[in-house]
């Protein structure tokens, strides 16, 4: 009886959020569809199985899943390269290796991603989206790179003024500058008390009424009246084509991005409630269940998605019925209200994405990142760039390379210190730190400044780590200096277990 009572209770807020949800996914699922190089709707399709299926299923209640800008790019490119029907075989293996990633409880593996790496990664996203759709605002198709879209953008927007072009190209442009003006001012400007009504809605309802009160000759969403007739169910043939090696490597990319991109988001919306904490093996499972299905019937990809979840949280929702709702109002709306989806100005959703796109562009996230010294930054940049000029795997691949290559710097890192002692004739080799093979060359520049005649003190119980390099370069020194009355003394109190048994064949080098 307690838990009908709560239900009760619990049911009409759970509605409300539901449908601030709806709301805000409503734009969002076609804007990325269009972004991605798909019809809008595989973007409701994939949004209708992040409510039902994933968010019934799903190890963070409160999140929302559904299609990400954050992949727009990477499907947009897989779209180009391989065609429409590779994606769902390149979906299907992507979600099978997130299933039995969650079954196997590696979710935590996927959060160990370097912050500098996923915030350049979503700068580049970001840069590309905005690249890409300020094309489409202006009713023209965008170009396969960033650079192409940077370098045809002049020529897009000349094509567009009335004086060039007797067509439509302005005026879209007018509704989509018109529907980031909405979005940015309710941002600022929106009332405490309608703060749950999204401005991505406001900025598309408004500017599609202004097109159809003007009745503007733009570019309008083509949805099916029939769902059933965007579905394109997965083809066993297609699924023998993932012998190639590229496709094993996208879906082996989509399912990283994808993984690190949700369990980021429920990591985040955790920090947003009070309430039940996220599961991120559960989370991944689920993701992974609801990516195999996108594949099968042909759709986009999902990930947990952040301004959905913090919508949803936002709007007080506590219990993962909200989530599971929202996609029960997607499909409703899709089946019921089509024909007003086809009235939609396309440039108006570009609108939408560009002013997402900017918001990737975290650039308080990058001066935090100047907290932690200078090569975060770096990464952050590098990362970004090379996204932007290159392509999204070859990006996030070099953001990794800088962070190991980070790590294997600071783990190299040794001071080297020469000092003579109170007794005549004798010097101590203070080392501190991890003596590798990176270190050779600074210290065989050390050792040949020590005076023909030294006995040389060398302790070693400040190293935590010493190679067989950096051992044999100090053996060598001995040898060679006993000719002219040198010697080596190797202290090897507290030195690491792995390397007693090398400096016990050395006995006869040093006392």
């Amino acid at each position: 009886m307690v838990n009908k009572t709560q239900i009760k209770a619990a049911l009409p807020r759970e509605l409300l959020a539901s449908v601030v949800v709806f709301l805000v996914a409503l734009p969002l699922c076609m804007g990325i569809a269009i972004a991605s190089g798909m019809p809008p709707a595989k973007g409701l399709i994939t949004g209708i199985i992040g409510g039902l299926v994933v968010g019934f299923m799903a190890g963070s209640p409160l999140q929302v899943s559904g299609p990400a800008a954050g992949l727009a790019v990477l499907v947009f490119e897989l779209v180009r390269q391989h065609g429409m029907a590779m994606l769902g075989p390149i979906l299907l293996l992507a979600g099978l290796l997130q299933l039995l990633a969650g079954r196997l409880r590696l979710g935590c593996w996927f959060r160990v991603t370097a912050p500098a790496v996923v915030y350049g990664m979503l700068a580049g996203i970001g840069v590309l989206i905005v690249l890409s759709q300020v094309h489409v605002m202006f009713d023209t198709a965008p170009q396969p790179s960033g650079v192409d879209n940077l370098l045809g953008f002049p020529a897009t927007l000349a094509a567009a003024l009335p004086i060039e072009s007797p067509g439509g190209g302005w005026q879209a442009g007018a509704l989509g500058l018109g529907t980031i003006a909405i979005m940015w001012g309710w941002e600022r400007l929106r009332p405490q008390r309608l703060r749950f009504i999204p401005g991505a809605l406001l900025g598309v309802a408004a500017m599609t009424a202004v097109s159809l009160w003007l009745a503007l000759p733009v570019n309008r969403v083509q949805v099916p009246a029939d769902l059933s007739e965007a579905i394109d169910w997965l083809r066993p043939d297609d699924l023998l084509k993932l012998a190639d090696p590229t496709l094993l490597v996208a879906a082996f990319a989509l399912a990283f991005i994808a993984s690190a991109e949700t369990l980021l988001s429920a990591a985040a919306v955790d920090r947003m409630h009070s309430g039940q904490r996220s599961d991120f093996d559960r989370e991944l499972s689920a993701q992974g269940i609801g990516n195999m299905l996108c594949g099968v019937l042909g759709a986009l990809p999902m990930t947990g998605v952040i301004v959905r979840s913090s919508a949803n949280v936002q709007a007080g929702a506590q219990t993962r019925a909200s989530a599971i709702l929202h996609g029960v109002w997607l499909l409703a709306f899709v089946v019921v209200l089509s024909s007003v989806l086809q009235q939609i100005p396309v440039a108006s959703l570009a609108g939408v994405l560009v002013y997402t796109g900017v918001k990737l562009v975290d650039f308080k996230a990058f001066r935090g990142l100047g907290r932690y010294g200078r090569m975060p930054m770096f990464t952050y940049a590098a990362t970004a760039l090379a996204i932007i000029f290159t392509d999204l795997l070859t990006g996030v691949l070099l953001g990794f390379a800088l962070t190991l290559l980070k790590l294997a710097l600071k783990a190299a890192r040794l001071k080297i210190n020469l000092v003579e002692l109170a007794k005549p004739g004798h010097m101590e080799l203070r080392l501190s730190g991890a003596a590798t093979f990176l270190k050779v060359p600074a210290l065989t520049q050390v050792l040949g400044s020590v005076p023909a005649g030294t006995t040389l003190h060398v302790p070693l119980s400040n190293l935590s780590y010493i190679d067989h390099s950096c051992l044999e370069l100090l053996e060598d020194w001995g040898r060679s200096g006993a000719a002219n009355g040198s010697r080596l003394v190797l202290e090897q109190r507290r030195l690491k277990r792995r390397v007693e048994g090398r400096l016990r064949t050395t006995a006869g080098v040093g006392a």
